[in-house]
């Protein structure tokens, strides 16, 4: 039989915050792969863990991985733990659960602290719809590729950052999104946390005289329906009542119901419509 992968979430920051179940699998685990393994050590020795650890991170994945996969299939059964929160989230984790699925390899979540979550839930934003871009890509064109696609973004926004590239990014979001309230959530769960909340204009004011330290996660609002529906009136008042007649007369519409769309797209009764284009003699 082949062995199991755990995904064994670790504290972010508070200890306490490492569940009994977590413990016990890296107790009873053959190996632990570790992201950091000189990091790990204080975490295993703080728990009293004497599992044998090995390094599994971005630089190693591929190489690693098929090693870390031969162990399982062997029946060896290995905890995955990440520097802080849980594997395969803005990790090379992913990866390794992906070998596993494709070599019949029974993967299994010990679930624990998340950052993007945590932030999530405390600050006051909507939370049944949520877009998780991870950090930002340090590539310019694939940045602005990202934050493109993000203006459009309805759901509440959840980013990593570290300190240093705080005030950046929140002037980068505030010139793609607009005017849009965020929180900006420091060092969760440690003993100096801090959640700073206003709009992104304010939080790149603020934080650019308060040096922020420790890592960051952004939780932005997503763009509201009246904005979209502002914006989209707005493209349809810029074109002429003729071409947007037209518009709908290509899309299959009949000149009645293109008048009637017409009038609804720029708010109007369908007989100032009607008015114009006789006017214009267009009907």
């Amino acid at each position: 039989m082949t062995g199991i992968l755990y995904l064994c979430a670790t504290p972010i920051g508070n200890l306490e915050d490492m569940t009994f179940r977590a413990i016990r699998i890296l107790k009873e685990a053959d190996l632990i792969a570790a992201e950091d393994t000189r990091n790990s050590i204080r975490l295993l020795n703080h728990f009293e863990i004497q599992t044998p650890m090995t390094s599994y991170h971005e630089y190693n994945k591929y190489v690693k991985g098929k090693k870390l996969v031969e162990k399982l299939l062997e029946g060896k059964n290995i905890a995955l733990i990440t520097d802080a929160g849980t594997p395969g989230i803005s990790d090379p984790g992913e990866e390794l659960v992906r070998m596993c699925h494709e070599n019949g390899i029974r993967v299994i979540a010990v679930p624990g602290a998340a950052a993007c979550i945590t932030a999530l839930t405390m600050s006051g934003l909507p939370t049944r719809r949520f877009a998780f871009e991870a950090f930002l890509p340090p590539e310019k064109k694939e940045r602005e590729r990202i934050l493109v696609e993000l203006e459009k973004e309805t759901r509440t926004i959840i980013l990593y950052e570290a300190p240093h590239r705080l005030v950046k990014t929140l002037k980068l979001l505030e010139e793609h999104l607009g005017e849009r309230n965020t929180a900006v959530c420091r060092e969760l769960t440690k003993k100096h946390e801090t959640l700073y909340r206003g709009t992104l204009s304010e939080a790149a004011a603020y934080y650019a005289s308060t040096e922020p330290k420790g890592e960051c996660v952004l939780v932005i609002e997503g763009k509201s329906q009246e904005e979209i529906d502002r914006e989209e009136q707005q493209k349809w008042c810029q074109m002429s009542i003729e071409d947007h007649m037209a518009y709908y007369i290509s899309q299959g519409a009949d000149r009645k119901e293109a008048m009637k769309k017409t009038a609804q797209d720029r708010r109007v009764p369908k007989r100032e419509i009607y008015n114009y284009l006789e006017k214009q003699k267009k009907i």
